[in-house]
């Protein structure tokens, strides 16, 4: 989420899944590192790519219905919106497809990025902006985070406001929490949202989201929706589907819990020296913004800010060595809270500043003529590594911390740079010993 994403508990299988909107989130938690190139759009699901496919279920879909019935009304749910909620409500095969989908190729982080941050979100971006600008000051004094990090992440969560999901969020979760690979966590989510149209804040009939439950222009999972939404404007609702200051506001409000700093920087793009110790870019490995400096790593453009210099970061090489590198500070650890890919809070960082006016590019050039890994690839990748006496994790086709180390270790051994990133060469190395 696979790593569980925090902002969900464990949402279930979306991490590669750009076109769809399932982005949500959950209690703040420490982030768990993720591949440093996943290109994920979403904490909707990140858990259920990497399990096996769920068992038959023993019940009808009516017999587990009316257990959830007793259990809802027990949860404090009245019979009378459960069977509202419920009225015609069927499985849908739509929801089983995407969860059980698990698709061979992902988009590189630079493709990624070049939707996530083009010209044109961030023109939409400024213009969503300045017209909620007095909103947005209010939720910056009140919250204390930054007003255009918040139009990012609606921008990233929703195209700000535009897309918010049009399938029902009961029948998603019902048939999640019948079929689905997690119906702990499903069932959870269900009776959560049901505690939602208990409380008032929408009717049933209005209550739309993402395939997998999430829900609203900031794309919260009911859970979250319980612990972290807001009614900043006023009328009595906390409506993250139809307001953008409740939306906003709520974003605001999950983030401060992170842990958000505010009028500091996520993070900037930097250079390296020449023969610098790729094992460092580790998310493990922190340091002061001076102790990177005194290592040669400067910034990639502008001066080093003074008052930066004791803040703790890590370094980032989101397409190994050859590729940018970032130093990011305690603020991008926050936005991964939100949605624990570093491809995510990288392009929310870059939109923020592009949305203040500043600089959004990435100046140092990707390695475009390097194909990322496919599934299966990355599979025989960790297989592969395990055979050789490493220890890359289950061999699940995510690069995580365990794959990244063993990565890593068998660069040493080559005598490559150490930077932890699988491609095509390192696997016909492997292939071929």
């Amino acid at each position: 989420m696979l790593n569980l994403s925090p902002r969900v508990l464990a949402c279930a299988a979306l991490s590669f899944h750009f076109n769809l909107l399932t982005a949500c989130a959950e209690a703040p938690q420490a982030p768990q590192p993720l591949p440093t190139a996943q290109p994920a759009q979403t904490t909707a699901v990140v858990a259920a790519a990497a399990q096996p496919a769920a068992p038959l279920p023993t019940l009808s879909f009516e017999d587990w219905r009316n257990q959830l019935r007793s259990d809802a009304l027990a949860a404090g749910i009245s019979a009378t919106l459960f069977d509202r909620a419920f009225a015609g409500v069927t499985l849908d095969p739509a929801v089983v497809a995407a969860d059980n989908s698990q698709p061979e190729f992902t988009r590189p982080i630079w493709e990624y990025l070049d939707g996530a941050v083009s010209a044109r979100r961030i023109a939409n971006g400024q213009a969503q902006y300045a017209q909620q600008q007095a909103t947005l000051s209010r939720i910056e004094q009140r919250y204390g985070v930054q007003a255009e990090v918040l139009v990012a992440i609606w921008g990233m969560e929703s195209a700000y406001g535009a897309n918010i999901g049009s399938n029902n969020v009961i029948r998603s979760l019902a048939t999640l929490a019948y079929e689905g690979r997690r119906a702990a966590f499903w069932r959870e989510q269900l009776i959560a949202a049901l505690q939602i149209l208990q409380h008032g804040d929408i009717a049933p009939e209005r209550l739309v989201g993402s395939w997998a439950g999430a829900m609203g222009q900031t794309q919260f999972m009911p859970t979250t929706y319980n612990q972290h939404a807001v009614d900043f404007d006023g009328d009595g609702r906390r409506d993250v589907w139809f307001s953008p200051p409740d939306a906003l506001a709520s974003a605001a409000h999950y983030l401060q819990q992170s842990g958000w700093q505010l009028g500091k920087p996520w993070g900037f793009e930097v250079r390296l020296p020449q023969g610098f110790d790729y094992a460092l870019a580790d998310p493990e490995v922190r340091k002061s913004v001076a102790e990177w400096t005194r290592l040669g790593v400067i910034p990639a453009a502008g001066k080093l800010a003074p008052t930066l210099s004791a803040e703790a970061a890590t370094l980032l090489l989101p397409a190994g060595h050859r590729g940018p590198a970032f130093l990011l500070l305690g603020n991008f650890r926050s936005i991964l809270k939100y949605n624990n890919s570093s491809s995510y809070a990288l392009a929310v960082g870059l939109l923020s500043d592009g949305i203040r006016g500043g600089n959004a590019a990435v100046l140092a050039d990707w390695p475009r003529d390097d194909p990322q890994l496919g599934r299966s690839e990355r599979i025989e990748l960790q297989e592969r590594l395990a055979a050789h006496g490493y220890e890359p994790g289950s061999a699940d086709g995510i690069i995580g911390a365990n794959t990244r180390k063993a990565v890593r270790a068998y660069q040493q051994r080559l005598g490559l740079p150490a930077d932890g990133y699988p491609d095509h060469s390192l696997l016909n190395r492997l292939r071929t010993q």
